[in-house]
């Protein structure tokens, strides 16, 4: 029989539970405070130069996005074989290894394009297919031993080989 101190301990674990998990999942801009005076933090302010914003390429958004429609069609071309009642086990198991194989190289896609952004300060679009990684930057000038570098960095990632292409674009 439950008494009424496990009960109430029961309860409150469970709120608990309830309200870390909401916590985590939460998106972080939610959790900042409003207000103009947080994101000048410890930042140095000088009013006299322009405080230009950051903007996306157009030939970037344009790989970003035909990317993006060729990911969703093997997707659902994949979750049509996982939900049909034709299908066997193994059609269905290899289509789920496929669709865990697409969402891992996507999650490398971005960390290498966050790794070149944060490194090199470049807006770039990268593209993993097998052992080829092709990486469009955009950039006025076209620089050899910035492709290079480029190149090292994102080979550290990797044990094996991989042929790495570097375009820049403007």
């Amino acid at each position: 029989m439950i008494n009424k101190k496990s009960l109430w301990f029961l309860t409150l674990f469970s709120l608990i539970l309830i309200l870390s998990v909401y916590y985590i999942t939460m998106p972080s801009e939610l959790l900042l405070p409003s207000g103009d005076y947080t994101s000048n933090v410890g930042k140095q302010i000088d009013n006299k130069k322009p405080v230009l914003g950051v903007e996306e390429s157009t030939i970037l958004v344009a790989l970003r996005v035909e990317a993006d429609e060729q990911m969703l069609n093997e997707l659902d071309n994949l979750k049509g074989i996982l939900t049909s009642v034709e299908t066997t086990v193994d059609e269905k198991n290899n289509a789920f290894e496929k669709m865990k194989l697409i969402n891992i190289t996507r999650g490398e896609e971005e960390a290498l394009e966050k790794k070149i952004l944060d490194s090199f300060e470049l807006q770039t679009f990268v593209k993993i297919d097998g052992d080829q990684i092709r990486v469009v930057a955009v950039s006025d000038k076209h620089d050899v031993g910035l492709a290079n570098d480029i190149m090292r960095s994102i080979q550290e990632n990797y044990n094996i080989k991989k042929y790495i292409s570097v375009k820049f674009q403007k």
